[in-house]
């Protein structure tokens, strides 16, 4: 079967679509199968967007997003300061007199 990603407004749509069919009295694994999508699945989705609205959901999905590029960015900026701080020590080492100091 092919795997297909569906967008926070997708999901939200078919937990809603979830819920009638729960209410009209099928079972879970009924509800999956008519979803296609696996239990796990399900139960995932439902606990990550469960009680959203769809543009809460797809805001949530573009915060998401953005606080893994700005994760990102940072971990750069942390590389680049160590070796900010290693060449300086370097540096500092070869700026020393080696006289012991005193003129």
């Amino acid at each position: 079967m092919k795997r297909t990603r569906h967008n926070p407004e997708q999901i939200v749509n078919k937990l809603r679509e979830a819920d009638a069919l729960l209410a009209a009295g099928r079972s879970v694994a009924q509800v999956v199968q008519a979803l296609g999508v696996s239990e796990a699945t399900f139960n995932r989705r439902r606990n990550q967007y469960g009680g959203m609205k769809a543009e809460e959901a797809r805001r949530l999905k573009e915060l998401e997003i953005e606080n893994a590029r700005l994760k990102r960015v940072v971990a750069d900026l942390t590389v680049d300061n160590q070796i900010l701080k290693e060449a300086n020590k370097f540096l500092g080492k070869l700026d020393r007199p080696h006289d012991g100091g005193l003129s």
